[in-house]
Formats: C-alpha cells, structure tokens, sequence
C-alpha cells in the first residue's frame, strides 16, 4: 500500500515523513491495503491553478482529490490523487485555532474519503454521511496516538 509524496512550492516546507504514516493507517482504517496513493502538498498558486482549471473556479481551495480505477500489478490498484495546499491549510488552522499538523490530517482525510466515493456537495444527507465517517477516522486516529484534538 504504498504513498507517493511530491512537495512543490510552498508545499515543500512542510514536513511528509508523519503524514505519510497518517496516509497509510487511513487507508488501512477504510479497509485499502491494496491501493496506490499519491500526495501532493503545493502553494495557493498551483493550488488556484488546478482548481480554475478542474473546477472552474478561480481561487487557491485547500484540497482537492483525483479519484482513479486503474489497475496496477497485480493486486494493486490506483486509488487516486489528493492534492493539499500547505499555504491554504495554514491560513484554515489559524483561523479554526488548530495546529498546522492537524489541519493537514483533516484535509488529508477529506481527501482520501473524497477518493472513496463521497461527495458533500451532492447533498445534505451525502454531507452527514461524509462528515460522519471523517470524524470517526479522526477518532481513530486519535486512540492511536497519531492525533491530538
């Protein structure tokens, strides 16, 4: 199961070795062993970028996610890409009164649960539901000792 990180601009200053580790007991705790996942962390620039070109919207947004169905070797399979602004996560954590680090986490599992197959904007009841499973990973998480919240 493995976790491809990139870091490009501002996403370089922030450190992938924990989140990596958090990537990898997420997708263990949603029942993916077998998939293949990659990890952008970028700035407001790239971010905006992708986000005026994929969404057509015209501002940095703080993650977005690239689901795929692509089989790999064997039993391998490409679950997708999650794509986070460093730059956007730490203007939310100041404003939310949380550490970078757990901004990051809870991007990072909207991201993965985005990749599964939930969309909050689809509907209210699809919000409740989404909201439902991050917090429970958060939870999880948290009794591990990954996260302090």
């Amino acid at each position: 199961m493995p976790v491809e990180i990139v870091r490009r601009g501002a996403g370089k200053q922030f450190p992938s070795r924990r989140l990596k580790k958090v990537a990898l007991t997420v997708l263990g705790l949603v029942e993916q062993e077998n998939v293949e996942l990659s990890l952008a962390l970028v700035g407001n620039a790239e971010m905006q970028k992708l986000n005026a070109k994929y969404r057509r919207m015209n501002h940095p947004t703080d993650v977005l996610s690239f689901p795929m169905e692509e089989k790999l070797l064997q039993e391998t399979r490409l679950l997708g890409d999650v794509i986070i602004s460093v730059e956007q996560a730490a203007e939310q954590a100041r404003e939310r009164r949380r550490t970078l680090d757990e901004e990051m986490t809870t991007l990072l599992i909207h991201g993965i649960v985005h990749l599964l197959g939930y969309d909050h904007e689809r509907s209210a009841k699809d919000a409740r539901i989404m909201r439902r499973l991050e917090k429970k990973i958060l939870g999880q998480l948290c009794e591990r000792g990954l996260l302090k919240v």
